[in-house]
């Protein structure tokens, strides 16, 4: 049973498609794990290689099994343009405790449009660590 937190460090990104005609890019992301989100800073003029080096935290439970990132080019008179988004399996880093930070396909219409790079950190939660101290499926008393 899983169970606890995810802390998600959003180093950077590159190879972003340009959304603008004129000007570099004002990108962010939008995090979401299940149906949580969370929105990182606008990194102002930074274009296709944004730099973040943001961290987020989720919790997480059985039914959480990627995480999404989804990235923006920030606009001030139109609505903001959709760049791309990354989806990260999370079963791994469930399994391993971390992941140092590692490269990630960004895609838009199932085409490749850059790469995000992550770092991932699960900390199970305390009462999971209890509940596999038990002894053959008892829990040992702690009344006396």
């Amino acid at each position: 049973m899983v169970q606890g937190t995810l802390q998600v460090l959003l180093v950077s990104a590159k190879k972003l498609n340009n959304s603008e005609f004129l000007g570099k890019m004002d990108p962010y992301a939008i995090l979401k794990c299940r149906s949580h989100e969370q929105k990182s800073s606008v990194a102002i003029d930074a274009g296709s290689e944004p730099q973040w080096n943001e961290s987020f935290v989720f919790t997480v439970s059985d039914d959480t099994s990627e995480l999404f990132i989804k990235f923006m080019d920030k606009d001030t008179f139109t609505a903001d343009d959709f760049l791309g988004e990354a989806k990260i399996p999370l079963g791994p880093v469930f399994q391993e405790g971390n992941h140092p930070p590692t490269a990630y396909r960004v895609v838009k219409d199932d085409q490749y449009c850059g790469e995000v790079k992550v770092s991932l950190t699960f900390t199970p939660s305390k009462s999971r660590d209890m509940e596999q101290q038990g002894f053959g499926g008892w829990k040992q008393s702690t009344s006396y």
